[in-house]
C-alpha cells in the first residue's frame, strides 16, 4: 500500500459545473470529518462536498458520503476508484459548484469518479512505512560510530538527552529494527543499552 503526504488538488469541469477534488493525507475515521468541516469552511458557497477515504494499515476502513447527491451516485463511485489506486490513510473531497444543468446519475457517477482520477494522477506516493520506537543509552565515545550508523540506515532520532551518558529515542522502519539493534549492541562491546518502546 502507498501513502501521500500532502494535499494535493485537480478540478474538472462536466457541463458548466465545477468538481475540485482534494486528496489530503489521513490517519484515522475521525480526521475524515475534520476534513469535511474544513473543506466546507474553505468552500462555503459550493453546492455539495462528497468525500470517500481509505484508512488503516491493510487499507480496510472505509467512509463515503454522497451529500445529498442522489444514492450511490458520488461517494461511492469515489471510494471505487479509491480502493482501486492501492493508496490508504487518504481522503478525497470533492466540491462541487452546481452549473445549472442537470447531469443525471449517469453524469454524476461519472463526474465524481473523473474528479478522483484526476486527482490521484497528481498525488505524491510513497510506499506505507511502519515506525518502531526505540532508546538507546551509550557513553559519550560511542557517539559518532552510532551517529554514522544511524545516518546510514535512516533512523529518525526524535529526542536526546545529555547527561553521564547519551540517550537516544529514535523511530526506525520496523523492518529494519533487529538489524539496527544487532549493529548498536556490536558498536558497544556491552556498553550500549537498547531498549525497545
Amino acid at each position: 500500500m502507498d501513502v501521500i503526504d500532502k494535499r494535493t488538488e485537480a478540478e474538472i469541469e462536466v457541463r458548466k459545473s465545477r468538481f475540485i477534488a482534494i486528496a489530503m493525507p489521513t490517519g484515522t475515521l475521525e480526521e475524515v470529518k475534520e476534513h469535511v468541516r474544513e473543506i466546507w469552511k474553505e468552500h462555503p458557497g459550493a453546492t455539495h462536498v462528497v468525500h470517500a477515504a481509505v484508512i488503516g494499515k491493510s487499507g480496510t476502513l472505509y467512509s463515503s458520503s454522497d451529500d445529498r447527491e442522489p444514492k450511490n451516485t458520488a461517494g461511492r463511485p469515489a471510494l471505487e476508484v479509491l480502493k482501486g489506486s492501492n493508496l490508504t490513510n487518504i481522503t478525497v473531497l470533492i466540491v462541487r459548484y452546481f452549473g445549472g444543468t442537470l447531469l443525471g446519475t449517469g453524469g454524476l457517477v461519472k463526474a465524481y469518479s473523473d474528479a478522483t482520477k484526476e486527482v490521484l494522477k497528481k498525488v505524491e506516493r510513497h510506499p506505507l512505512v511502519f515506525l518502531s520506537s526505540f532508546s538507546v543509552s551509550f557513553p559519550y565515545s560511542y557517539f559518532t560510530q552510532i551517529k554514522r550508523l544511524y545516518s546510514a540506515e535512516d533512523v529518525r532520532i526524535v529526542d536526546s538527552n545529555m547527561n553521564e551518558l547519551v540517550t537516544l529515542y529514535c523511530k526506525v522502519d520496523e523492518q529494519k529494527l533487529e538489524k539496527i539493534k544487532k549493529s548498536t549492541l556490536d558498536i558497544g562491546d556491552g556498553k550500549i543499552l537498547f531498549k525497545e518502546v
